[in-house]
């Protein structure tokens, strides 16, 4: 049967294609019952279940209940499958655009203050409760890995890592990276609520918004934890090692 289902991209291994023409699918028609997904898309029934339970364990799609149309019948009713919002992101969305377009409002009418003022609210609440989980580790080496683990939880894949002359605090992703390349007040605020947190300088070394690979924040050895961290040696310490989860100044 010749498929129904969108062009596939050239660019992904031939499995990958299927499951986005899958994911494509549960978007463009879900709730939709696997059934109808294999005819759509000219595949088999245990190749589109496959796909299907892919997606489902990586959060992108879940099943449910198809309500019934007609009388109660014998056997399990039929299920549906439709995409999560994890799963409509991989195919993108507007929000950056939208807050590209509401921030350069802000400006006209209020001035790069109030873009300031609104990074800055921002931050804060991208901490919340986490500053109290940094300010409750015992010893800088600590607070850094805590605040790594806050910045984790918040979706930017952070690491707490030595740097030589101090600690490199690196967030291998940015979920407002696009936005931030034009409004560099968002980075420049996270800048300044990391030192604040940490009580010390700390620097700014590369950002994803810029395009590096990961944005990376330098914090120096003028903190006698984090130089103790740094000199001393450890077995199987290598320089780039992530630190310790719960390392304590002695």
């Amino acid at each position: 049967m010749k498929s129904t289902g969108t062009p596939l991209d050239g660019h992904l291994p031939a499995d990958g294609r299927t499951r986005e023409s899958v994911a494509r699918l549960l978007m463009e028609q879900g709730p939709i019952v696997a059934a109808d997904v294999a005819a759509r898309l000219g595949l088999s029934s245990p190749a589109v279940r496959r796909h299907l339970d892919a997606l489902i364990a990586d959060g992108e799609a879940e099943v449910r209940d198809a309500p019934r149309r007609g009388p109660r019948g014998r056997g399990r009713p039929a299920r549906e499958y439709l995409l999560t919002d994890s799963g409509r992101a991989r195919f993108g969305h507007g929000y950056d655009d939208l807050a590209v377009a509401a921030l350069r409002y802000l400006v006209e009418h209020g001035g790069p203050d109030a873009v300031e003022g609104f990074a800055q609210s921002r931050v804060e609440q991208l901490l919340g409760d986490g500053v109290a989980k940094v300010e409750a580790a015992h010893g800088s080496g600590a607070r850094v890995q805590a605040l790594a683990d806050v910045l984790t939880a918040r979706g930017y894949a952070a690491q707490a890592r030595d740097g030589g002359h101090g600690v490199q605090l690196c967030q291998h992703h940015c979920p407002v990276a696009h936005v931030a390349a034009e409004f560099p007040a968002l980075c420049e605020a996270e800048t300044h609520a990391f030192a604040e947190l940490l009580g010390t300088h700390v620097q700014r070394l590369a950002t994803i918004a810029r395009g590096d690979s990961a944005c990376t924040t330098h914090i120096p050895l003028d903190l006698p934890e984090v130089r103790r961290m740094n000199t001393t040696t450890t077995p199987g310490r290598r320089p780039g090692a992530t630190i310790p989860r719960g390392r304590q100044s002695e």
